[in-house]
């Protein structure tokens, strides 16, 4: 058994979760909430319009300089929500920003020809939402009751949610839980109100000290995810039934696209939050297997994977190259890396990234990694200097558990956690990889490096 004495000064002390909460409306406290809704919304759209105009601005305090007097004059906001709307605005452009950076550093390497078009009009606000601030906008009440504000004033409405969460909100002193923003917000398909309550949950300190389970987890599109510990243990999630239903949607979504009536576009949305549904379930059920106590899960560091992944896009693609593309497109790996990050940091664990370079093609037993290793790149992995054999995915769920062993190793030696390899150059990359070759897995299992 793996177990190790760690610095706590390198783990966050809090994880942020948001708890939902349906609120049980009378009709005219339906009425005041979706008024409010509409009046934030258009706020939105307006200072939206008011920023693209004054060069894309970002600047949160420039913009509410700009707009405040007439959200609160033209719109009727209160004081708090003609702060929060031109806040939200400005959060959008500098997010739109970043991307459009993004974008252009990576024409710059060659990953990419397309042109960025997130700045070619002003975003457009369409959801039905109110950023509420705590004890301002929004307080929680006795006996599951919530007071939230409108531009007709108050109201006080019962609510319902999760046992969890209802137990989190009722003895936050008690559970650690720091109450923040809230977010009203109307389910499309149902037009149930929700508040969305944002919180920080303090972590237990001494949770983390004794680390017994190093595993690593390889996400790809075959299978959702394989993980692998340094024990020989392994497990594959392969998602067959949520593929199933992705094509079946796939299929149903061309066919509505030409009909292109009315009543087509409408059951298009709802097909649309009917797979989002479905995959944020798939993805909790997945993240909920992988985590588990006192584990250090080592995930690929995956940023910018589909611009540096090789895609074909042309009005005359094939059928074969339009489906491959849609399958890329709709990997979402990264929320199954968000919600195992979170769900390990509260069953105690340490969530970490490595390097995702050569994981499926450096052989675990010798070391040797090139493409050779895998054949046509399919499932079979086959070491071409010694000849070891085994499944690819399983191959870099290995690699990546080692990778994670020797990250714990430099964190008991040196006191530091490199939790994400972001921040390090090309040269620190570079020597990490050299690392990596050098790792061994032990057959026998009892022992790795």
């Amino acid at each position: 058994m793996l177990a190790i004495l760690v610095n706590m000064d390198e783990l966050p002390t809090t994880q942020s979760l948001t708890c939902k909460l349906k609120l049980l409306l009378t009709e005219d406290q339906t009425k005041a909430v979706r008024r409010t809704a509409l009046a934030y919304r258009n706020a939105l759209n307006h200072a939206s319009a008011v920023a693209f105009a004054n060069g894309k601005m970002s600047q949160g305090m420039r913009l509410q300089t700009l707009v405040y007097q007439e959200l609160r004059e033209r719109f009727g906001l209160p004081s708090q929500m003609a702060c929060n709307a031109p806040r939200q605005v400005a959060a959008a452009y500098k997010t739109l920003w970043e991307r459009a950076k993004s974008n252009a550093a990576h024409k710059a390497k060659g990953w990419t020809k397309r042109r960025y078009k997130g700045f070619d009009q002003a975003p457009k606000f369409t959801a039905m939402t109110v950023t509420l601030n705590h004890r301002r906008d929004w307080a929680l009440g006795k006996e599951q009751s919530v007071s939230i504000g409108t531009l007709s004033g108050r109201i006080r409405c019962r609510y319902e949610g999760w046992n969890r969460h209802l137990d989190w909100l009722e003895h936050t002193a008690d559970r650690g839980i720091t109450l923040g923003a809230a977010k009203l917000w109307q389910d499309p398909a149902s037009k149930v109100w929700y508040l969305l309550v944002s919180i920080e949950k303090a972590l237990d300190p001494k949770a983390t000290e004794r680390i017994t389970t190093i595993k690593g987890v390889d996400l790809n599109r075959r299978n959702i995810a394989v993980e692998s510990n340094t024990r020989g243990r392994c497990r594959f999630y392969h998602g067959g039934h949520q593929k199933h239903l992705a094509e079946r949607a796939a299929s149903t979504r061309s066919a509505l696209q030409v009909k292109g009536t009315r009543g087509a576009k409408a059951v298009l949305r709802k097909l649309a939050l009917r797979e989002r549904r479905l995959n944020a379930d798939t993805a909790h059920c997945v993240s909920k297997s992988i985590a588990e106590p006192h584990a250090m899960v080592g995930l690929e560091w995956l940023k910018d994977i589909r611009n540096r992944t090789e895609r074909r896009h042309s009005k005359k693609a094939s059928v074969k190259r339009r489906k491959a593309n849609r399958k890329v497109s709709s990997w979402s790996f990264a929320d199954v890396q968000a919600k195992t990050a979170y769900k390990t940091r509260l069953s105690g664990g340490v969530p970490i990234w490595v390097d995702a370079d050569y994981t499926s093609q450096g052989c675990p037993i010798c070391g040797h990694a090139g493409r050779e290793n895998r054949l046509n790149n399919g499932l079979l992995f086959v070491c071409a200097r010694c000849g070891h054999t085994l499944h690819a995915d399983l191959v870099a769920a290995r690699n990546i558990s080692m990778r994670t062993l020797l990250v714990r190793q430099d964190w008991v030696r040196t006191g530091r956690l490199s939790a994400v390899p972001e921040a390090s150059g090309d040269e620190a990359k570079a020597v990490r990889l050299s690392r990596y070759a050098e790792l061994r897995w032990s057959l026998d299992a009892s022992s790795v490096l």
